[in-house]
């Protein structure tokens, strides 16, 4: 009889042992999941101001973790400006962050129907 006790406890620890491992293993999954997440693309809508030339698709996937001054060299590039004409970029036209701050966290403060729309302009226009 000490023998048929023993095997039941036994399967019950190694199924316990089993179901372990899948929860760990599934907790490492999600981790990963979130770490994916945190990299993924945002919606910038870039809004001509002013005197700047129309670009003719207005909507982009950005990196979040790019900086401000990286979306500033994007837009001159696609434009063709000269290397000495400068891009000046507002939040929802009130104020020009500095380049050096990061997509997601303008994103996150002043993000409009999922989107975080800048203006773009080649001379000072607010703030």
């Amino acid at each position: 009889m000490s023998g048929t006790e023993n095997e039941p406890e036994s399967d019950v620890n190694e199924s316990s042992n089993f179901s372990l491992h899948n929860v760990s293993q599934s907790l490492d999954n999600d981790f990963d999941s979130l770490k994916k997440i945190d990299k993924q693309k945002i919606d910038i809508l870039l809004k001509p101001t002013g005197n700047a030339p129309i670009m003719k698709r207005r909507k982009w996937a950005v990196d979040a973790e790019k900086p401000l001054g990286w979306i500033v060299e994007f837009v001159k590039k696609y434009l063709k400006l000269e290397p000495h004409e400068r891009v000046f970029l507002y939040v929802n036209q009130t104020f020009a962050p500095s380049p050096d701050q990061i997509v997601k966290n303008l994103y996150d403060c002043y993000n409009t129907d999922g989107k975080l729309i800048l203006h773009y302009c080649k001379t000072q226009a607010w703030g």
